[in-house]
């Protein structure tokens, strides 16, 4: 995960503000709710002056009536000022349930549309506690202590001023320690925004431990590293409990300062009340109005501690969620800040796993003239000329995380995949074969050179339309918690079928799916871990081709499969590849044998292209990888 942005010299309130976006569609009902709870707390301020008339009247004329009155009066407030809150809680309990959908939704958007990139940097439980955590803590700012910041800080101006006119002097004894609380209140609030930051990140840490242990769990039992595992988590998890103690302690200490220093003040007023009135100077009923009025205010003052310790939480929150809504999504390089955020998302998410058409569901069907995808270019609507198929012309690339002056991992890469052939790709383990694929649909963007489909830059398109045209299957399969036809169907447009369905499954040779307990609609379950190796690549490869794709790109797509199954699988994908352009990365010879040509990749460049018995009998780079994969399938 990238470093955290200091917290010291943010501001809550203008961190806070860019909540505002989402919170402008139900701002009507929570400025309702705020002013009716104004109401309820000045309401809940009038009980004191009743208290008054009813000790220097009724009381002190020994009237029973007039004190069951006032009873009657006080009992009237009290349920009034009851009602009126409950009345501010419905109010803003559906519009913040919205507000909080809304955001995760937005949330989640963003995360699809980000590049690959981002997601190599940040780790996974990160992202998935600002998307559950951190979205709980804002929707609870914005139900309690948004609204009872501004009541609470009424209720006390109003309380002071009735203070104030009941007795000038009193009043200044109250307000005496105003100025230690404020100086505290902000002290507390520089100090607990730092550990709250420091909390939250832990727990993003924590959940990363425990997802990576659950997905995990096959090779944590496996090696016996349980005891490992848990004490990674003991050591977390206890850093996480420390963080939580300081906060504790923090929380603590104001409280001591802001519970303390009213109540001396109060008592103070007593003695000194109780004084005056013994001297004739001031009326029983008045000083029982004053202490009333200063013992109502003691929740508002009380609360000033923890209202702005969740504030800080939220302001941390907010600060996190929008470290993601401000990346740049795939396609706006240039995107400010201040265009990230609003809750107005745009666009499906684009992150299908491996084996996907990426970008299918758009409802685009791939531009194929004929069934086999060999008739016009669907981007030019042109016949394909001497320069189809796929082009890599001085292609370099470097990863973006990569140390600054380090020599690009693919440097000069000049390619031409004819239209209608098949290229094998071959290289040593780390010559960089995968991340060459990674850049025909655009998982990574060159960082220079070109790439050109049919002899339009791939650039040029939208990431759409690109991925309508390319699909791609990696070495490493990637399955969803859904049924096998769902995941299948993930590669091809909307409106396919069970006829889609089974070719693909037949093509790769995954007729295994049609005898699982409920069929293709069994559900293959998280990452598709109920499945063996080769059941999963099959069912990737099932996936490429089940939209007749224009390009192909397969990443060694049979490394998992066993001898005979393998032979099946390629008997079946010749055909595919006789009606498409295809770019396959190839460790076996076996896989080799499916293309056209084959292009060796050595030191970051193409260092040779021929065909298999050419590169055999001309390269010796090319034959010494051959022959050591030769001698292991022996």
């Amino acid at each position: 995960m990238p470093t955290t942005r200091a917290t010291a010299d943010r501001s809550a309130v203008r961190t806070l503000l860019r909540l505002w976006p989402y919170v402008r569609p139900v701002r009507a009902r929570l400025f309702t709710a705020a002013l009716v709870a104004v109401v309820a707390s000045c309401t809940g301020l009038v009980i004191p002056l009743v208290l008054k008339w009813l000790v220097d009247g009724p009381v002190a004329d020994r009237d029973p009536a007039g004190v069951w009155l006032g009873a009657l009066y006080v009992l009237l407030l009290g349920i009034a000022e009851a009602v009126l809150f409950g009345i501010r809680r419905w109010l803003v309990a559906r519009p913040l349930s919205h507000v909080e959908a809304e955001m995760r939704a937005a949330l989640y958007r963003r995360l699809q549309r980000l590049p690959v990139a981002f997601h190599d940097r940040w780790a996974s439980g990160q992202l998935l506690s600002r998307g559950t955590t951190d979205l709980m803590l804002l929707r609870m700012f914005l139900a309690f202590p948004l609204t009872f910041l501004l009541v609470n800080g009424v209720t006390i101006l109003v309380g002071v001023v009735i203070m104030l006119l009941q007795d000038w002097l009193l009043g200044l004894v109250v307000l005496g320690p105003a100025l230690p609380v404020m100086w505290t209140c902000a002290v507390f609030e520089r100090r607990y925004a730092e550990v709250a930051r420091r909390a939250q990140d832990q727990v993003g840490d924590l959940t990363t431990v425990v997802e990576e242990s659950v997905l995990g769990i096959r090779v944590v039992k496996g090696f016996g590293r349980h005891r490992s595992q848990e004490h990674a988590f003991r050591e977390l998890a206890g850093r996480l409990r420390g963080t939580e103690l300081r906060k504790a302690r923090l929380l603590a200490t104001i409280w001591a300062v802001i519970v303390t220093l009213p109540e001396v003040a109060i008592g103070a007023a007593l003695v000194l009340g109780a004084v005056r009135v013994a001297d004739g100077a001031l009326s029983a009923g008045t000083l029982v109005a004053f202490l009333s009025t200063a013992l109502a205010l003691r929740w508002p003052v009380d609360s000033i501690g923890f209202l702005l310790a969740m504030s800080q939480e939220a302001a941390t929150a907010t600060e996190r969620y929008f470290e993601v809504m401000d990346e740049a999504p795939e396609g706006e390089p240039g995107r400010s800040r201040a265009a990230v955020g609003t809750v107005a998302g745009s666009g499906a998410g684009e992150g299908l796993g491996s084996g996907a058409r990426a970008g299918a569901g758009t409802g685009t069907e791939p531009g194929l003239g004929t069934e086999s995808g060999l008739g016009t270019d669907s981007a030019t609507g042109t016949e394909p000329g001497p320069g189809s198929g796929i082009r890599f012309e001085g292609v370099r690339f470097r990863y973006p995380d990569a140390p600054p002056g380090s020599p690009p991992l693919l440097d000069g890469i000049d390619l031409h995949i004819r239209h209608g052939e098949s290229m094998a790709l071959v290289g040593a383990t780390g010559s960089g074969k995968t991340t060459l694929t990674a850049l025909v649909p655009r998982l990574y963007d060159v960082t220079s050179g070109r790439i050109t489909l049919n002899g339009v830059d791939i650039t040029a398109m939208s990431r759409e339309e690109l991925r309508s045209r390319v699909a791609v299957a990696f070495e490493e399969p990637t399955l969803f918690s859904a049924s096998v036809g769902e995941n299948v169907l993930m590669g091809a447009p909307d409106g396919a079928g069970k006829a889609e369905l089974d070719r693909a499954l037949a093509i790769a040779r995954a007729d295994f799916a049609h005898v699982l307990p409920q069929g293709t609609d069994t559900r293959v379950g998280e990452q598709g871990l109920s499945l063996s190796g080769g059941q999963r690549q099959r069912l990737a490869l099932a996936r490429a081709v089940v939209g007749r794709p224009e390009f192909l790109v397969l990443d060694d797509p049979l490394s998992a499969l066993d001898v005979h199954t393998e032979a099946a699988v390629e008997a079946a994908l010749r055909q595919v590849l006789a009606d498409t352009t295809a770019l396959i990365v190839a460790h076996r010879p076996s896989t080799v044998l499916l293309a056209d040509r084959v292009a060796l990749l050595s030191g970051g460049r193409i260092a040779a292209v021929g065909t298999h018995r050419q590169l055999l009998r001309d390269n010796a780079e090319y034959a010494h990888l051959m022959s050591g994969q030769e001698e292991v399938s022996r």
